[in-house]
């Protein structure tokens, strides 16, 4: 092993430690030690889903298709769940923790990594869940190709953190960030795929939607659990290329603010 590539191995070691014990702190900081704690990380995306899974099945509301209503919502509202709630989470997330970034080993992107962290692991964990459950019971069937759904879900949590590290340094330059983005996520919940196959769209409709990288990651999900019981429309390359552009993106934004801070 070369030098270079022990360093490298050496830092990366000390960076995952930093983010495990930073998603400790945020576990016990947000939670608590008192009644559910921790697992309320991931009984409230679970609750979420049942509560609008429940309404659409009381109400007999129809989505379009004949894929069970259970199904429907669980693979639409989970996708939804993810990247809305990384995003959030990483909303204003360095400054009440700026204190740790005395230590030489914390940086900023480990604060976001951790809360990004949490929500991907409550998510996931929702998905599963319910998943099981609903296939316990009847309600909808296991996925026809898990690899596909692996892939889909892999690409949405890149996406996802990739998202909360851009919104999250952008807002700590700007406050209007902070205002803006929970207006633009209920703008764009309609549009998500969430509650909608993307074929049941006309063309115009289709094209415009799938400018949107969560799209194509929840038509990919829907494809690996329904097979060829639905219609599907997605771009794996198209994701890919979208979620490094703004990988990058954000950690130009990152490095921005790291700079003004430490001149501040």
């Amino acid at each position: 092993m070369s030098a270079a590539t022990a360093s490298f191995t050496r830092s990366l070691t000390i960076q995952s430690r930093v983010v495990g014990a930073l998603l400790m702190r945020e576990v016990i900081t947000r939670y608590g030690r008192h009644n559910i704690g921790f697992f309320w990380l991931f009984i409230e995306p679970i609750l979420f889903t049942l509560g609008v899974t429940a309404i659409w099945m009381a109400t007999k509301a129809t989505h379009g298709s004949n894929i069970p209503v259970a199904a429907f919502a669980v693979t639409g509202y989970s996708t939804l769940l993810l990247w809305r709630n990384v995003a959030a989470r990483c909303i204003k997330a360095i400054e009440p923790n700026l204190a740790l970034m005395y230590h030489r080993n914390v940086m900023l992107i480990d604060v976001l990594l951790a809360r990004a962290l949490l929500e991907v692991a409550g998510a996931t964990f929702s998905l599963v869940v319910l998943t099981i459950v609903f296939y316990g019971i009847g309600a909808m069937q296991l996925p026809v190709d898990v690899i596909r759904v692996l892939v889909a879900w892999s690409m949405l949590i890149w996406f996802s953190v990739a998202l909360g590290i851009a919104v999250g340094a952008l807002s700590e330059i700007s406050e209007t960030i902070d205002r803006v983005w929970h207006i633009f996520v209920y703008l764009l919940f309609p549009l998500s795929g969430a509650v909608f196959l993307v074929d049941w769209l006309p063309p115009a409709g289709r094209e415009i939607v799938l400018m949107l990288p969560m799209v194509h990651a929840t038509e990919m999900i829907r494809h690996g659990f329904f097979g060829d019981m639905v219609r599907t429309h997605y771009d794996l390359g198209y994701l890919a290329v979208f979620n490094a552009f703004l990988t990058l993106g954000g950690l130009l934004i990152l490095r921005i603010l790291s700079r003004r801070l430490e001149v501040e």
